[in-house]
């Protein structure tokens, strides 16, 4: 019993020291042990995965993370021998590569860190490329690597855009905290793939050295995004918007590109107001007006398209029905609507008074067919797509919500119904407006819009976007062509004429809404825009253009927007052979009244294609064949400037270059004086050759 009871004791006496010693561990001593684990800790830190790529449709990079390196040294690994013969050349090399700082600063900032035994310092905070990291290698101390010299390349990954601001606000960003826009962040998720960790040792000074011990978690890198976006057509959009932003000092102004059969976006160019570094006014996309909630507004007459489609696909009614539109202004109950011509237009055909863009005309249509049945009015607006959100095909965040009224809002008054009809007391956004416009070029099949086509990793797919093609058209076919034929008149007759084209066909409208000020009342501020598809009668493209508050004397859609979208669809229309051979452009195109050019000569090929693009019917020639336009009666015939075997040839009417090339291969000397097409040459046509003889050339 003694024996166990010197036992028990012995054990009570052993717990009670082992509670004092953790109780002075813990709360007296515990600052210092933390201080000290603080100078020595290991600890596992996060290590960032390599973010995917993303790519346009062509395949070319839109965002990726280029690998950088972070220059550092622990100062005190380097042996005294070693450091004292080479520290002085190390500092030298850092103070031409990096052109900063003096060397005597470099030698003093080591110096000190080795000294004071700091085990970490950032040599310089530009990051390196591959290439120079491989330069500095070479260096004294950090050839010997980092067990010896101490030197230390971090890898680092930085975000780099190739296009710098071409479609930034699209493609997007992400911080620190998660927080963004765009695909980088609507699709952080996968782009961002699984950090990894790697095993580091903090030292003096704060700073975290991270171990080469092979203690880590590797990182999962991030899947690929392609978009449908070409990066040619993005360019093309962006071009012909800025220009037209910077003449007019709009406030903001948007342009979206989309493909008719798969409401695959080809391009979204967002721009805002914004001053350069030299404090001149300039654009950058700083805001995606396109989907967002900024963008979002008064649609204006472009919703007039949607008010006739209604109307024509509830009623018999023809496009050559008339309706009298007054004097200029109509009465609705308390409130005045005023045309959009002074004294107004009389008596319109209903296709007039989409041409036109006539207020009132639209607006009495409308009043008098659903004034009694708001509720079917409103249930085509949803049927064309103009409330559905858009979100879920785009998959893009911050997209905003489409407001369109119902009679069962409690603003709904009698004057909502006319005002809506002409583009008013609605809130859409510009892709809202392009997906309904989409619509009726796809023969009344609503096409989702999106931006996405799959997510990649390596050469696997791992998720795919097909295209959401509605299975019901939005209105039968019949009524459909009437809208179409309703929106090419207003490009050739109406609002829009002054983009009217011979090469290919366009179809359109026009927008302009005023603004309301912060205590609701119109004010001589506008929102304008167009939208519309090309070639009209085989739609391949569609597109809207945007731009709010333009200054200057003009401030209508047609007069801004509308040119903006031709200069986008000419460019098109030279650069996509799809477009060129729509069936709309094969037919048979009149010949112009025009003076052909005197003493024009090419060769047959290179004047064919002109021709062929410009729709001019031609006969046909050998394409090595040196000819002459003559106007026939129903095409243009060419003559033939036949080459005489050892006779000095006929170059009057070649280009320079023409002519330069076919003298010299004779064996001639050629000097010219003047700029243009041949006009004369010293040596007569059909004279003997004789080579190396010199030939003088006068060009007007």
């Amino acid at each position: 019993m003694a024996r166990v009871q010197v036992a028990f004791l012995a054990i009570i006496l052993l717990a009670l020291v082992i509670s004092l010693q953790i109780i002075n561990i813990q709360f007296i001593q515990g600052a210092d042990w933390q201080r000290k684990a603080e100078e020595i800790g290991l600890q596992y830190r996060v290590k960032k995965a390599n973010r995917g790529n993303i790519y346009a449709e062509n395949g070319l990079f839109l965002a990726t993370s280029l690998p950088l390196y972070r220059l550092s040294i622990d100062p005190t690994t380097a042996s005294d021998s070693l450091y004292g013969a080479k520290i002085d050349s190390l500092c030298i090399l850092l103070a031409n590569f990096f052109q900063d700082q003096p060397r005597l600063n470099y030698l003093r900032k080591i110096n000190d860190a080795r000294l004071n035994r700091k085990r970490y310092l950032t040599l310089n905070s530009r990051l390196l490329t591959y290439a120079e990291r491989n330069q500095i290698a070479k260096w004294p101390i950090v050839r010997e690597g980092s067990f010896r010299g101490g030197v230390l390349f971090e890898k680092v990954y930085e975000r780099t855009y190739p296009f710098k601001n071409l479609g930034i606000r699209t493609i997007g960003y992400i911080n620190e905290t998660g927080d963004g826009a765009g695909l980088e962040v609507s699709f952080n998720k996968q782009l961002a793939g699984t950090d990894g960790k790697a095993l580091y040792q903090r030292v003096p000074g704060g700073e975290w050295l991270p171990l080469n011990s092979g203690a880590q978690i590797r990182p999962v890198d991030g899947y690929d995004i392609y978009t449908t976006l070409d990066i040619n057509i993005q360019d093309v959009a962006h071009q012909a918007l800025y220009e037209t932003m910077q003449k007019t000092e709009a406030a903001y102004g948007c342009a979206i590109v989309m493909e008719v059969k798969t409401g695959a976006i080809k391009a979204m160019v967002n721009l805002g107001k914004t001053k350069n570094p030299e404090g001149k006014l300039d654009y950058i996309e700083n805001y995606n007006y396109a989907i967002g909630d900024q963008g979002n507004t008064d649609p204006g007459s472009t919703f007039k398209v949607a008010s006739l489609l209604a109307l024509l696909s509830d009623t018999t009614l023809a496009l050559q029905d008339t309706i009298e539109t007054g004097g200029g202004t109509f009465q609705y109950y308390d409130r005045t609507m005023t045309d959009t011509r002074a004294g107004g237009w009389g008596r319109l055909t209903i296709q007039q008074c989409l041409e036109n863009s006539s207020n009132i005309g639209i607006s009495k249509l409308i009043s008098r067919h659903f004034g009694k049945k708001p509720d079917k009015y409103i249930a085509y607006i949803r049927k064309f797509g103009l409330a559905t959100s858009l979100e879920p095909s785009m998959k893009m965040s911050g997209m905003a919500k489409p407001y369109i009224k119902s009679p069962q809002d409690p603003t709904w008054s009698g004057v909502t119904m006319p005002w809506m009809s002409i583009g008013y007391e609605s809130r859409l956004s510009p892709l809202q407006m392009l997906t309904f416009c989409n619509a009726i070029a796809n023969d009344g099949y609503l096409a989702m819009p999106s931006l996405v086509r799959k997510v990649k990793k390596a050469d696997d797919d791992i998720e795919v976007f097909a295209p959401q093609i509605g299975k019901d058209r939005i209105a039968p076919p019949a009524v459909l062509e009437k809208v179409k034929m309703a929106m090419e008149g207003v490009v050739l007759r109406g609002t829009a004429k002054n983009i009217k084209n011979n090469r290919f066909r366009i179809a359109g409208k026009t927008g302009t809404s005023q603004k309301l000020n912060a205590r609701g009342r119109y004010i001589q501020k506008y929102h304008t825009s167009f939208m519309g598809f090309f070639p009209a009668d085989n739609p391949v493209y569609s597109c809207i253009v945007v731009i709010d508050e333009p200054k200057g004397e003009d401030q209508y859609g047609a007069d801004v927007c509308a040119p903006v979208f031709r200069r986008i669809a000419d460019r098109l229309f030279d650069q996509d052979i799809e477009v060129q051979s729509s069936p709309a452009l094969k037919r048979e195109a009149p010949l112009f009244q025009t003076n052909l050019p005197a003493n024009q000569v090419g060769y047959a090929e290179d004047i064919k294609q002109v021709c062929d693009i410009l729709h001019i019917p031609t006969m046909s020639a050998k394409n090595d064949e040196l000819v002459s336009p003559i106007a026939g009666k129903f095409e243009v015939d060419w003559q033939e400037r036949k080459l005489k075997p050892n006779t000095v040839p006929d170059v009057k009417g070649l280009s320079l270059r023409d002519a330069v090339y076919m003298l010299e291969n004779q064996g001639f000397k050629v000097l010219f004086t003047g700029k243009g097409r041949v006009k004369t040459q010293s040596l007569m046509p059909g004279s003997p050759l004789r080579k190396g003889e010199k030939i003088i050339i006068q060009l007007e």
